[in-house]
């Protein structure tokens, strides 16, 4: 490694209660430090050369993206208000869950309390969307969980989430579409599934539907063809089908009012709460999926007009407008009819009907396709630039990374994806569909929450640094009022000569500074955890404290979830498992918060970081563990594929590969010069076969240090 001849290491090894190299003495924390930092390199070093392939394989999976200069740089077509995002969100969460979730979770989980449900199920989901919105307004790229994930966690998780949310997206528009088929079939009393049955097809094949669903598949096809036109077109597709479900609402909530009977929320129906407050949390995490949608909004911000402002806005604006249509809807639902007899297949058209307004049914059929025809849209926008971000980062085929050059869309992305979401609708019925759902969004959901932490608390990319290593500019060295000055805060009166000694002490003043900077411990913090904490590079507790969250929310979570029923464990351990975990979620959030974050920025930021990610961690877990295991092995085979496609595809043609590849790595190098002074230089990393032929870097010797040798 370094300039350090084998006469001055006899010296460091032999320095002995002296502690001193030269003619300088140096007191034992500095002689400490840097003899450290000068084991630590040569240990490092070997460490590389023994572990070259595993350690280079391990960073292949865990390299950030690099983002441009200019974020706002796009291929796509910036054309989206905030009205237009407003919109899009409301139509990826308003949609069928309004006319059956409602119905649903108020006759069998919560009665009338399904109210409460709502709201309860809308402020967690607030917590998700902040970090979205976040997110959207400090990167401006399509992608969503994708791109939030692969700036802060790592390659391959941003590609298994990528895969993810792209097998959430077909499958949630095929699902929408075969709810779309059926509530259009049942209007005409089923005269289309009848007459697929008796003169096209019929299946009787485990796993499939019993018949192929041509209007679902058609009803999809057309959508891809509209959504291929463009973004303009899409946005204006939407704006008709939200604006009629709007009114649709409008309409059943005043006329809704007009026949409520509060009787029917009376003991006499059951009261309010007739399942108690687990019905009420039970309600609340089925109710939780009504919300699933808003990340359309940060996925279309790369073709949003100002983002910055944009993405934040709509957020709470579609999340506020989607949660107070579900509370009001309810209520009405529940004032009209009684709980235990509503049909939870068609809820409000039924509690019309019974009322005696038969053709109010038709008004809430007519806002009921609407609404499914925007989380279709929906659907279909976000997945095709899910797609095109992950092709356009080399991870997935190149081939869906084309814009077409007149409507500035993934063309062939949407044309093939919409096909499959298709065959998806043709060949396979509602409830095989609906078992695959949410898991792939709830993980979405985790990963985002914890970019925030780790990108929060991340070093600041030192770009203007670089520059100004290109045109280096001398520090001025410490004045000797400043010298006198810092001798006498440290209790000791001293004058201070050498150069190796300004150096010193400038070093101590730049580390002082940086002890607040972004990943590093609090001044007040310093004190009590910096002897434990002091020598963790910055942002490497955060980042082991978010592993640390993590683990910690799942283990939480498993035992709530499964400790009772699944493990029968006795009452004693279960709380003293719940303690355990409790303490260590608890400390990891603590352990975060020490740290300094990044100053504040002109863009939105999620307030009261760690703890609202981490409670949205926490939340995501727990409604992953109650899903069915048929779910988890579903999922683990889709994970299994996305991994064959990552290594045979992605991780040889990933753009940030090729990137590096091109680049030469540095590292830092301490020198020990013979007056004693330890210099921090930077010298290039070449590979073994080119270090006989590529010169070393070393530092230019001071006068000073010219005069010791002499």
């Amino acid at each position: 490694m370094g300039v350090v001849s084998r006469g001055q290491e006899t010296d460091i090894m032999h320095v002995g209660p002296q502690r001193h190299l030269g003619r300088v003495p140096l007191s034992q924390q500095q002689w400490d430090r840097g003899y450290r930092l000068l084991i630590g390199a040569v240990t490092m070093e070997n460490c590389a050369r023994g572990c070259g392939p595993g350690v280079r394989f391990c960073r292949k999976l865990n390299r950030l993206k690099t983002l441009d200069d200019d974020v706002m740089a796009t291929s796509l077509k910036r054309c989206l208000s905030t009205v237009d995002l407003a919109l899009l969100g409301v139509g990826g969460m308003v949609g069928s869950g309004l006319y059956v979730l409602t119905g649903t979770v108020a006759k069998d989980t919560a009665g009338p309390s399904v109210v409460l449900s709502f709201f309860i199920a809308g402020i967690a989901s607030l917590m998700a969307a902040l970090c979205y919105a976040e997110f959207g307004a400090r990167v401006p790229k399509t992608g969503s969980a994708y791109m939030f994930t692969y700036l802060s966690m790592g390659e391959i998780w941003a590609f298994l989430i990528g895969w993810n949310v792209i097998l959430e997206y077909m499958i949630g528009g095929a699902a929408v579409a075969r709810a779309w088929s059926g509530y259009l079939d049942s209007i005409f009393n089923h005269t289309i599934q009848n007459f697929t049955e008796t003169h096209i097809m019929r299946w009787n094949v485990p796993f499939i539907a019993h018949y192929p669903d041509l209007l679902a598949a058609g009803i999809l096809l057309v959508a891809t063809f509209f959504i291929s036109f463009g973004v303009r077109v899409s946005s204006f597709l939407n704006h008709i089908f939200s604006v009629v479900s709007m009114v649709v609402i409008a309409f059943i909530l005043i006329f809704g009012f007009m026949l409520a009977d509060p009787v029917n929320w009376s003991k006499k129906e059951g009261g309010f709460a007739p399942f108690g407050v687990s019905g009420v949390l039970a309600g609340t995490a089925t109710c939780f999926y009504a919300f699933v949608g808003f990340d359309v909004i940060a996925a279309s911000s790369e073709e949003a007009k100002n983002p910055q402002k944009a993405v934040p806005i709509a957020t709470a604006i579609s999340l506020a407008l989607a949660t107070t249509a579900y509370i009001l809807v309810s209520t009405v639902l529940t004032l009209m009819v009684p709980w235990h007899t509503l049909d939870p297949n068609s809820a409000l058209s039924d509690a019309f009907f019974r009322r005696g307004y038969s053709w109010a049914g038709f008004i809430v059929a007519i806002g009921s396709i609407c609404a499914m025809n925007t989380v279709l849209l929906s659907n279909l926008f976000s997945l095709p630039r899910i797609v095109y971000a992950m092709a356009e980062d080399g991870l997935f085929f190149s081939v869906f990374s084309r814009v077409h050059p007149v409507t500035k869309v993934p063309v062939i992305a949407i044309m093939v994806f919409g096909s499959l979401m298709a065959l998806l609708a043709l060949i396979f019925d509602l409830e095989a569909l609906v078992q695959f759902l949410s898991i792939g969004t709830l993980l979405a959901y985790t990963f985002v929450a914890a970019s925030i932490i780790v990108l929060r608390f991340q070093p600041e990319k030192s770009g203007s640094k670089q520059s100004s290593s290109a045109d280096p500019k001398p520090e001025p060295s410490p004045t000797a009022s400043d010298v006198q000055t810092m001798a006498q805060e440290s209790g000791e009166l001293k004058e201070y000569e050498s150069f190796s000694d300004k150096l010193q002490l400038v070093e101590m003043q730049k580390k002082t500074k940086e002890r607040r900077a972004p990943g590093q411990l609090k001044a007040c913090w310093e004190p009590h955890l910096g002897r434990f904490l002091g020598d963790c590079e910055p942002g490497e507790v955060v980042a082991f404290s978010v592993l640390a969250l993590m683990v910690s929310s799942m283990s939480l979570c498993a035992v709530l979830v499964f400790g009772h029923n699944q493990l029968q464990l006795p009452v004693w351990s279960l709380s003293l498992l719940v303690v355990v975990f409790g303490v260590a979620y608890l400390s990891s959030l603590a352990l975060i918060w020490v740290h300094e974050q990044q100053p504040s920025t002109k863009t939105f930021q999620v307030p009261l970081v760690p703890f609202i990610p981490g409670a949205s961690i926490l939340l995501n877990i727990f409604l992953m563990l109650k899903l069915s295991v048929l779910t988890w092995i579903r999922f683990t085979v889709w994970l299994a594929a996305g991994l064959l496609v990552y290594f045979g595809y992605g991780i040889w043609h990933s753009k940030e590969g090729l990137r590096e590849s091109h680049q030469q790595d540095m590292a830092a190098r301490y020198v020990v010069l013979p007056s004693g002074s330890l210099v921090e230089t930077v010298q290039t990393v070449q590979p073994d076969a080119q270090s006989e032929t590529t010169p070393r870097h070393t530092p230019t010797p001071t006068s000073e240090d010219q005069q010791g040798k002499r």
